[in-house]
């Protein structure tokens, strides 16, 4: 096998100076922060002998066939891949051979699945500039999105975070999830679901939804501008805070209800109530406003008696923080300490979309390692739910071989 013969594998990356020039600054690793470790390299020259000796375990590695060319991947089995991508001139070659090609190998070993999907991430940043997101097959998660910046706000599902005045609800598990979670919102509400930029007159033809009395009918003027900006205000307090505001109303309402010995409007409260609930539930544990999305996740390291904690806020993958277990001090007063000492770094608007993106695929994901624990902000972080998830963490990672 040629070089040339293995463009479909490996594209020309940029030169690795212009690689290296370009890493070396802040902006490089920028995305959370992190530090990419040296990694550990094999040469052509003892190839088979050395992939005998690397651990069967998670990692990300490059295969590189001179300097500008390069095989990037990640996998849980390293030996075993890399044996199938080395096979000998004599093995069918139905599969991918490198073996001809290979100049050197790198790779960096991982203490789990999730931290292999952040690797694989900041070095197809680094090494593939121009299409790393192809690479790694990275889809934007779906959100719904209100639209403040509109003369008569509205709702609409999209794929992509916009700088324009907006809210930004999700990441949901799907663009199906996402749309249902709208339609079924919605429906707690009067807020217009068409989508076209208003031209109010009392001529215009509206639509069902204003027929159904679920919309205020802006468009026919039959309210007024300020008055249909209170009922966004609503929308937009229910989207920021979960819910929570219309619960407690429609909770205090059933109550009182009740207490008046008004059974039958006290039942259509509580029904309302489970609709509430319903809607809420529809987005999982994940799902908020992304400008309120803080949270931890709790992965193993490869350093013995310790973790790996990896903080997001506001949607932004902060730089992993190596918390060890072996102290005097207690994990409460640690935990607390550490929190304290957090300075929240904000990326660009496109890099954020690609932290909530991985974020979305490593929860959601069947491989999901590791544990999640979400807050409203830095000073209401559950601490003692987080020294748990800490403490089951490590004892999974215990049962685990080469793994603490």
């Amino acid at each position: 096998m040629c070089l040339s013969n293995a463009r479909g594998w490996a594209r020309q990356a940029r030169r690795l100076a212009e690689e290296h020039s370009e890493t070396s600054g802040p902006d490089a690793r920028h995305w959370v922060g992190m530090q990419v470790p040296e990694p550990i390299s094999i040469e052509r020259e003892n190839l088979d002998a050395s992939v005998a000796e690397v651990p069967n375990a998670d990692a990300v590695f490059v295969v590189w066939a001179g300097d500008r060319s390069a095989y990037l991947a990640k996998t849980s089995m390293l030996r075993r891949r890399l044996m199938r991508i080395f096979k000998t001139a004599d093995s069918p070659r139905r599969s991918l051979n490198l073996r001809e090609v290979a100049t050197r190998v790198e790779y960096w070993p991982t203490a789990s699945r999730f931290e292999s999907m952040l690797l694989h991430y900041a070095l197809a940043r680094r090494y593939f500039p121009e299409d790393y997101l192809r690479r790694i097959k990275l889809r934007m998660p779906a959100y719904v999105k209100l639209i403040l910046g509109n003369e008569f706000p509205r709702t609409q599902v999209s794929t992509r975070l916009s700088a324009s005045r907006a809210l930004h609800y999700g990441p949901f598990q799907s663009r199906a999830a996402a749309e249902l979670f709208e339609n079924q919102s919605l429906d707690l509400f009067q807020m217009r679901r068409c989508q076209e930029n208003l031209e109010p007159s009392p001529q215009h033809p509206g639509c069902i939804y204003g027929e159904m009395n679920r919309c205020l009918r802006p468009c026919q003027q039959v309210v007024t501008r300020d008055e249909y900006l209170s009922e966004t205000r609503r929308v937009e307090e229910f989207l920021t805070g979960n819910g929570a505001a219309l619960l407690s109303v429609a909770m205090a309402a059933r109550d009182r209800l009740s207490a008046e010995m008004n059974f039958e409007e006290a039942a259509r409260q509580h029904k309302q109530i489970e609709r509430i609930q319903g809607v809420l539930a529809l987005g999982g544990d994940l799902v908020c406003d992304i400008d309120r999305l803080f949270g931890v996740a709790i992965a193993p390291c490869l350093a013995p008696d310790s973790v790996l904690l990896w903080f997001v806020c506001q949607g932004a993958w902060q730089a992993p923080v190596r918390f060890t277990l072996t102290s005097l001090v207690s994990l409460d007063q640690r935990l607390r300490e550490l929190v304290a000492s957090i300075q929240p770094v904000t990326p660009p608007l496109a890099e954020k979309q690609e932290h909530l993106a991985l974020l979305g695929r490593w929860h959601y994901s069947s491989w999901s390692d590791g544990e999640w624990i979400g807050f409203p902000a830095l000073d209401q972080v559950p601490y003692k739910k987080l020294v748990r998830a800490i403490s089951r963490v490590r004892q999974k990672a215990n049962l685990e071989p080469g793994v603490l």
